[in-house]
């Protein structure tokens, strides 16, 4: 026997999604941009197909990142995707090798026991079914553990997961029919025939003893091919649309393929790759500081699948990177969030929330748009060649500690230096870039470009590693760009900075934007070590914790802020250190409010840290060493 009516349901849904993942992957490179589409092929045909495949099979089967953050979650995943996906490797190769012929439809494999019920008695056949019921025991383990984990999510080390929609229910529910289906009709044919292995021979040798298995086997063989279908077909309009999504994620990541300042294939390729695992709930401090569980980024990813209004999502958020972080696909959700602030964004900038912070912004746009000289009451440059141009930042200017310090150094230092910003008024761009106003950003960046442009400095530093971030993405520039613990660390590389060694127990933490945006971790804890007895906190590198003070952030009260704060602060004081330090004006004045501890930028410290009565100090040259192309983004 070759075929029976009940595998109809099974053949439906497979070919459905075989053609609709085609159709769909077709759409998405042709929407592509050319230079991408160029990525996208010569990543295909050269070693990133390589890198592709080994990423499939670590992530998307073996969920090595799950595995090593939460041992028992990751478990539950690679025990369904890479359990379902031996057995049906093991299947086909069974159905080959066993089977009357060797090419078989690919329903065969799936119900092989059906078809060839009195397979597995002896020999070869006998080890061969132990190892096809070794596997199904492994997936149905792992089935059980995602049962426990729908209504009990502690089980498996979350403390949240996302809600789901009806489509998303039903398809789950199929999900969870599969394989205990499978096993049911499998060991009630293994009870008729004898048949089976330590699995599903056993459990049919005592269904057989007290059921009319020969009956029942036949309507659990459509119940398994009905799961199985409908799971299918209820793929593209669920959350499992990921699972064909991600393989096409991986090989246009791995081709050097990015995330823009518009939406567009790619961003739509990301939002179907994310499976709502809800690992990103866990990892957000306004679920765990505030208690706001349903903004978070699988809610804004299913926001954008579904077409739903995704505003209040969309603005709700520190734009910290954690979730980035976390998430085990590795979706750019930052990125995309921004992309969604630009297409949300209604609101004329004088109305906003970000003129109560940053009036000046405002006087911009207004002085652009009523004809008058445009930025002509901002501060002049000085246009005589210096070898370092100093911007502080606005939110510098409010913390001037960190100012003073910076000044202290830079005279010490020899280096002839520049303010860019020194009586203030010279934003970098980013609150307009945050409330989605790109245009008025990018006239800002224009005039700020010329500044830097006719200073002549060889090194652009900044304070702020928000500006840092704006200035590196935003910008082209022909300096150099520093965050000013980077360039501390080379003056104290180079020996222009003569410090003493201060014994004082420090943490550090490191900013959102220095840390997950930039990736400058290495260099403010070298700084550090230098001057004070660094100590770990448990929460150190792109594991750090947000301040709670992000101007990202237009919906949460201040309240709910400070609230953050205040658990940052005691989750990196636990082990009472002397000074809590870090590395942004904006994290030092959040902080400062919420700890006795003493808060202290990294630039204050080495201040500090100073040696009294210094050497004379020559005019320096910066080594080439340290020469290297600005970011052109």
């Amino acid at each position: 026997m070759q075929f029976d009516p009940f595998v109809i349901p099974f053949n439906i849904g497979l070919y459905f999604i075989l053609i609709y993942a085609v159709v769909r992957s077709v759409r998405w490179f042709s929407n592509l941009s050319r230079p991408d589409k160029l990525r996208l092929q010569r990543g295909f045909f050269g070693s990133a197909f390589g890198r592709s495949l080994k990423e499939i099979f670590m992530e998307s089967l073996i969920h090595r990142k799950i595995l090593k953050a939460n041992f028992r979650l990751g478990y539950m995943h690679m025990s369904l995707a890479f359990g379902w996906f031996l057995l049906i490797l093991f299947g086909t190769i069974e159905a080959d090798i066993f089977g009357t012929r060797h090419l078989n439809p690919p329903y065969k494999a799936i119900f092989f026991k059906f078809f060839n019920p009195d397979h597995g008695r002896t020999g070869f056949e006998a080890v061969y079914s132990f190892l096809m019921d070794l596997i199904l025991a492994f997936i149905l383990s792992g089935l059980i553990l995602a049962v426990i984990k729908r209504f009990s999510s502690k089980v498996v080390g979350m403390k949240k997961t996302t809600k789901l929609k009806l489509p998303d229910k039903i398809a789950l529910t199929s999900l969870w029919l599969i394989f205990p289906s499978r096993l049911i009709a499998e060991s009630l044919t293994s009870g008729v025939y004898g048949t089976g292995s330590f699995l599903t021979g056993s459990l049919g040798s005592v269904l057989a003893s007290f059921l009319p298995a020969n009956q029942l086997a036949y309507p659990f063989w459509w119940l398994y091919s009905l799961s199985l279908g409908t799971f299918f077909l209820l793929l593209p309009v669920t959350r499992y649309m990921h699972i064909p999504t991600e393989l096409f994620l991986i090989f246009a990541r791995n081709s050097g393929i990015r995330t823009g300042d518009q939406s567009g294939a790619f961003t739509e390729i990301q939002t179907y790759s994310c499976s709502s695992c809800g690992i990103c709930i866990d990892a957000c401090q306004l679920n765990f500081s505030t208690g706001i569980t349903n903004i978070q980024s699988a809610y804004l990813m299913k926001g954008i699948r579904n077409n739903e209004d995704v505003n209040d999502i969309a603005f709700n958020c520190l734009m910290c990177g954690r979730c980035d972080r976390y998430c085990p696909v590795g979706i750019e959700l930052t990125p995309i969030r921004m992309i969604r602030r630009r297409a949300e964004s209604v609101e004329p900038p004088e109305k906003s929330l970000w003129s109560r912070y940053f009036p000046d912004l405002i006087k911009i746009v207004n002085t652009r748009s009523n004809g008058h000289p445009a930025f002509s009451w901002l501060p002049q440059i000085k246009t005589e060649a210096t070898e370092v141009l100093y911007y502080a930042g606005c939110m510098t200017h409010l913390t001037p500690a960190i100012k003073k310090a910076m000044i202290r150094i830079l005279d010490a230092s020899g280096l002839n230096y520049r303010f860019l910003d020194e009586a203030g008024g010279v934003c970098c761009g980013r609150p307009l870039m945050l409330a989605g106003k790109d245009k008025e950003a990018r006239e800002l960046i224009n005039f700020n470009s010329g500044l830097i442009r006719d200073s002549g400095a060889r090194i652009l530093v900044t304070s702020c590693p928000i500006c840092y971030k704006v200035f590196r993405e935003s910008y082209y520039l022909e300096v150099e760009l520093m965050h000013h613990t980077q360039f501390i660390k080379m003056l104290i590389d180079e020996d222009m900075l003569r410090l003493r060694f201060l014994r004082k127990k420090v943490v550090y933490h490191a900013p959102c934007d220095l840390g997950r945006g930039s990736g400058i971790y290495d260099e403010p804890k070298d700084v550090l070590r230098h001057v004070a007895r660094l100590q770990p906190t448990g929460f150190d590198d792109d594991d750090s914790l947000c301040c709670g003070g992000s101007l990202g952030n237009t919906r949460i009260s201040y309240r709910q802020k400070n609230k953050i704060a205040a658990d940052a602060a005691s989750a990196l004081t636990k082990g009472n250190p002397e000074i809590l330090a870090t590395a942004c004006p904006l994290c030092k004045k959040t902080f400062t409010t919420v700890t006795d501890t003493r808060v202290a930028d990294i630039a204050e410290i080495v201040a500090e840290a100073i040696a009294p009565n210094p050497p004379e100090l020559k005019k320096h040259v910066v080594k080439e060493l340290y020469r290297e192309p600005a970011d052109m983004i």
